[in-house]
């Protein structure tokens, strides 16, 4: 295999805050070929102050002076995967994820998260980040030095470019082409697949995460600039066992994932666990019925996030209990 495609962070490079069809690709790879993503993370408003010590990258300072702010996140990309097309799914293994910066911040504002009528002001928190130990200091806990919490880095937003009739789209809400995700569970050596729009797949990644709780309640994880290294393959789609994917989908070392996304709770829920009977019929000879009464028995649904306008849920289906 060729050497991976490394992709800096830079003005050309990122988009602030969009996925669009129109984008050109930065990068353009062969299907199984790694590329290397740097992923740069937040606006100048949430920036630490200089007494902090804290570094920003001198990419990130020009993206904000430079780079029009078209949502919410920076992200890195697109890159061109040959021979992609619609109807196919994008697996991305997310072979490693790299830390890029010695701090994070984590905050919230009015009008936004989960209890905005609770916290009706804005409060930004600057954490500092050990990456030898691959832990974070928060400035609150049971001791006077605060509390030390493991990290589990992973990237909110990974998505595809969307169908040229949708237009351009926020970064904020997760949607088909997966986006803003907020999933935890996708970390180093997990997997996502991701429908394909458009010819080349168009694969974009950013919003890293250091870590967070399923919820995502105040708005924000730890967010910090992360690197990632994604292989990114092809499934051809319309057999029995894989049909066109509609929705993103996820397998780690212990589950298979399906996803749903909507404003309402509720119809999110339905729609990951309608994934998950379809999931399950595909490769079982358990009729839909089964696969409902199994998912009651069986089946673990969390709540992903619920600060993205697009609300999360996905359900975990243990390796080895059916296939």
């Amino acid at each position: 295999m060729p050497e991976p495609t490394r992709v800096a962070a830079s003005v050309a490079t990122c988009r602030w805050g969009a996925f669009d069809a129109s984008f050109p690709p930065v990068a353009s790879i062969d299907p199984g070929e790694v590329v290397i993503l740097e992923c740069l993370s937040g606006g100048p408003e949430v920036m630490p102050p200089q007494e902090k010590m804290m570094e920003v990258p001198a990419a990130l300072r020009e993206i904000h002076a430079k780079l029009p702010r078209l949502g919410a996140h920076v992200i890195t990309g697109p890159v061109e995967v040959r021979g992609a097309e619609p109807g196919d799914a994008l697996r991305v293994d997310i072979e490693k994820i790299e830390l890029g910066a010695d701090w994070g911040f984590c905050g919230f504002r009015p009008l936004f998260g989960t209890l905005p009528e609770d916290f009706p002001y804005r409060r930004t928190l600057h954490i500092p980040v050990d990456r030898a130990k691959k832990t974070c200091r928060l400035p609150f806990g049971p001791s006077e030095n605060g509390l030390e919490l493991p990290l589990a880095p992973f990237f909110g937003v990974m998505g595809v470019a969307p169908p040229r009739d949708w237009g351009m789209l926020n970064t904020k809400e997760p949607r088909a082409i997966g986006g803003n995700l907020d999933n935890k569970e996708l970390t180093e050596g997990t997997t996502l697949y991701l429908p394909v729009f458009n010819e080349g797949a168009l694969f974009s990644a950013g919003d890293g995460h250091g870590v967070q709780g399923d919820g995502e309640v105040c708005i924000n994880a730890l967010e910090i600039c992360l690197t990632g290294h994604f292989r990114l393959s092809l499934v051809k789609g319309g057999g029995a066992r894989d049909p066109v994917l509609k929705w993103p989908r996820a397998e780690t070392k212990t589950h298979y994932i399906t996803m749903g996304m909507n404003e309402d709770l509720d119809v999110a829920m339905k729609q990951a666990l309608r994934e998950m009977i379809a999931f399950i019929c595909s490769r079982t000879n358990l009729s839909d019925a089964d696969a409902y009464q199994f998912c009651s028995l069986a089946v673990d649904f969390h709540v992903t996030q619920t600060v993205n306008g697009e609300k999360g849920v996905h359900g975990l289906l243990k390796k080895g209990l059916l296939f």
